[in-house]
Order: structure tokens, then C-alpha cells, then sequence
């Protein structure tokens, strides 16, 4: 690979491992990282000697739930696979470092030349797939000089990235070394076909096949239902997902406003401190934890039936509830527009519910495809936010834009049956 796009890389870790010194998330994943090669020799030993039939890899935990149908359409169907799966971040590695027997998962080391050789010594991989943006560019090579077909899935690309300016030949060169290319939408083929590259086909995105499979195949959460039946016959319910500081700083002066609304809040993170000042902030008085709630309800669901007649909020401190929580809302907002992007937007619409998130959006083909049927809206401030939701308190303005968000995902299923039968075509 290019000398220079590795130095960045060097100094990309450089970084990592300063910030670290203040941050606990960084500081998880290089020690993570560390134990990568180690813990890819245990499992090789007890679970793939041989080698793994297919390395997944996903950046994130949203990432992951784009490769999981076909993960888990591969152990279903066939018993003999042994997956490897790949993380950056520990927002996914955490969440699913224990995902299934016959699933391997650990951190990937940054992509300089000596971790790429190791970890492939390491692995043995068969097959190779990268999730949306993953690029990086000496595993890429490496795998495609050891004769390891690699293959990307629900891939999106915009005229403004690094492969489409006159000076990204060697990110452009990446693109090369992929066996295909699975890509969302037609605007995406169609820039590639402009840099040459033809081996592409557009199967869409296999989130919406993931987000109909958890609506189909969810729970009912019997402390939540105690929660929201406390409140008034055919009250207004939100939920508020992977939400962060700055949105909450939009949602809670209307939440204030709006004394009858029960709402669900599920931070994106909720240490201690957080979780503290989200109480403060909603009221003490009228919120608690889940995890409080949970152990009443076990207890008792008489007492928590009037516990919750006092409560307006509920805040859950737990992963693992929120794609089943969209269920109970009329109305869902979805955190991460006012920092570095929206988070997965799908996972509340598939419940035909409309969506509101903030303004940073644009690398979401889904958010602008929502916003123009007229299921979700996007806002920047308190008053934009207020203003949005306004007109979604009359049921019938909110069944209308339900409807249409609930009509776009079922529209866009599919993908992972597409890439099934392309790249596994024994399996049936």
C-alpha cells in the first residue's frame, strides 16, 4: 500500500493512544487490539483449526446489524461454518463479543503492513466481508494478494468521498480489490462506473431486512407495558433512542411542556454521572432508572403499577431493549444527529411510527428518502423540534406519516437474499 496512506495510518494510532489517556472507550479498544492475535490462535484451536470460512467486518454495532442477516442466514443453514467477526469500536465488540458458539469475535488492529500480516497468519480466512465504509487499504491488498476473495455489502458512495477526487488514486486503488461490490442504491453504481470500476450490484441495504426480522420476532418487555399503562387511556408515548447530550437539550424543554407525554429515554451511553444529570435535568421526582424499575416490577406489579402513576420517564440503563422499545411509541426520535451522525433510523420506522432526528443526516440515504414520503422529519434546535411535533399529536397527521415510513421499509427489503445467493449459492 502506499507509503504515505500507511504513515497516516501510524499516526492515526499515535493518536488513539493519546487519547486514550482520557478516554475509556479508546482505551478498551487498543487493549482490545492487543489481545487480538492471541485470542485468534485460542479460538482457531477450539473452534476453526483449519481456518475460518468467512471474516466479517464491521465497524460498529449499527455495521454489525447490517452484516448480521447474513451471519445469521450462514448458521442457520449451514452447521459446518465457522465465522470470524471483526470490530473498531467497542460500542459493537462489547455489546456482542459473546454473539454465537460458532462466531469469533474480536478487535481489528490498525491496518499497518505488520498487523495486517499478522492477523491474517493469524485468522486463515476463506472469504472476506467489509460492511458500508470499510476501507482500509492494506488489508484490502493483503487479501487480495493471498487470494482471499473480499467482498463489501450495503456499501453507499457520494461524490464528495476521497475515491471520486482527482487526487484519490489511492483510495481508488482500494476498489480494486474487492471480488464485488454490493451497493444500496443506483447513484452509487453510477459513480463507481465513472472511476471504472463495473463489478457492482446494487442489492440495497441489508439493515431493512435486519429491522424486519426484530419487528417480526420481538418481545414483549412486561416492565415497560406496567410503565406505559400507568399513564392516561390513549396517552401520547415517545421513545427517545441512543440519544445523546445535545439532543437531549432539544427534546427535554418540549418533554417539560408536555406533562401528560410518557416517555422512554435509552442514552447511547449511561455511566454513572450521565445518568445522574439526565435525572436532574427530567426531574427526579417523576424518573427513574429501568433497572429500579425492573427490580419493583419483580417484586411486585402492583407496587410498580403505582409507582409508575407518579412517572413521566423512564431511562434505560441496559443495551439489548431499544429495537423492541420503538414498538410502544407513537412518535420516535433518534439520537446522533447533533454530533457525528443520526443512529439507525430503520429500527424505529419498521414499526410504522414517524421519526425525528437532528440535522446531520446527509450520509443517510434513508433519513432523506424518509423526510421526502413524509415519514420522518429532521430538526436543529428546541424550536424546530417543537414545531415538528406539534402537528404529530393529532393521531390522524401521525397515522398518515406512520404509514409512509412503515410502507418505505417494507419497500426496501431484500438485499440479504440477493447477496445469499450470490456469494453462497450452495446454501439454500
Amino acid at each position: 500500500m502506499n507509503p504515505f496512506y500507511t504513515a497516516g495510518i501510524s499516526i492515526y494510532g499515535g493518536a488513539a493512544r493519546l487519547v486514550s489517556l482520557g478516554s475509556p472507550k479508546v482505551r478498551h479498544m487498543l487493549s482490545g487490539q492487543k489481545e487480538t492475535i492471541a485470542r485468534l490462535r485460542t479460538f482457531r484451536e477450539h473452534l476453526a483449526p483449519e481456518g475460518f470460512d468467512v471474516w466479517f467486518h464491521a465497524a460498529s454495532l449499527g455495521e454489525f446489524e447490517q452484516a448480521r442477516p447474513i451471519i445469521d442466514a450462514l448458521l442457520a443453514k449451514d452447521s459446518s461454518k465457522r465465522i470470524l467477526l471483526s470490530f473498531f469500536s467497542p460500542s459493537g465488540y462489547e455489546v456482542r463479543c459473546d454473539y454465537n458458539p460458532r462466531v469469533a469475535v474480536v478487535y481489528l488492529p490498525f491496518d499497518t503492513p505488520g498487523n495486517v500480516e499478522a492477523f491474517l497468519d493469524a485468522a486463515r480466512p476463506r472469504m472476506a466481508i467489509f460492511v458500508k465504509y470499510e476501507f482500509w487499504g492494506n488489508y484490502l491488498e493483503k487479501l487480495k494478494k493471498r487470494g482471499i476473495p473480499t467482498y463489501i455489502i450495503s456499501a453507499i458512495f457520494r461524490p464528495t468521498q476521497r475515491f471520486f477526487k482527482p487526487w484519490g488514486g489511492v483510495f481508488r486503488k482500494m476498489l480494486g480489490n474487492f471480488e464485488h461490490l454490493y451497493v444500496q442504491d443506483e447513484r452509487s453504481r453510477r459513480l463507481l462506473a465513472g472511476i471504472g470500476v463495473e463489478n457492482v450490484t446494487v442489492a440495497g441495504d441489508t439493515r431493512f431486512d435486519r429491522v424486519t426480522a426484530i419487528r417480526e420476532n420481538r418481545k414483549a418487555i412486561a416492565e415497560i407495558e406496567c410503565f406505559l399503562s400507568s399513564g392516561e387511556k390513549d396517552g401520547f408515548k415517545m421513545v427517545f433512542g441512543s440519544s445523546w447530550d445535545r439532543d437531549e437539550a432539544v427534546y427535554i424543554p418540549w418533554l417539560k411542556a408536555h406533562p401528560a407525554v410518557k416517555a422512554i429515554i435509552a442514552p447511547h451511553e449511561f455511566d454513572k454521572n450521565r445518568l445522574a444529570e439526565m435525572r436532574r435535568c427530567l426531574g427526579g421526582s417523576r424518573t427513574m432508572l429501568f433497572s429500579d424499575f425492573k427490580e419493583i416490577y419483580h417484586r411486585s406489579p402492583e407496587e410498580a403499577s403505582k409507582v409508575a402513576a407518579k412517572l413521566s420517564y423512564l431511562i434505560v440503563d441496559c443495551f439489548g431493549l431499544l429495537s423492541s422499545l420503538y414498538a410502544y411509541a407513537d412518535v420516535a426520535y433518534v439520537g446522533g444527529g447533533f454530533g457525528v451522525s443520526i443512529h439507525n433510523i430503520n429500527e424505529a420506522a419498521t414499526y410504522g411510527i414517524p421519526v425525528v432526528f437532528g440535522p446531520r443526516h446527509a450520509k443517510f440515504k434513508e433519513a432523506s428518502d424518509l423526510i421526502a414520503c413524509g415519514g420522518a422529519f429532521s430538526i436543529d434546535s428546541a424550536r424546530a423540534f417543537a414545531s415538528a411535533m406539534e402537528p404529530l399529536l393529532d393521531e390522524k397527521v401521525r397515522s398518515k406519516a406512520g404509514k409512509a415510513a412503515g410502507d418505505y421499509i417494507a419497500a426496501n427489503i431484500g438485499a440479504s437474499d440477493i447477496i445469499m445467493a450470490d456469494l453462497f449459492p450452495q446454501i439454500k
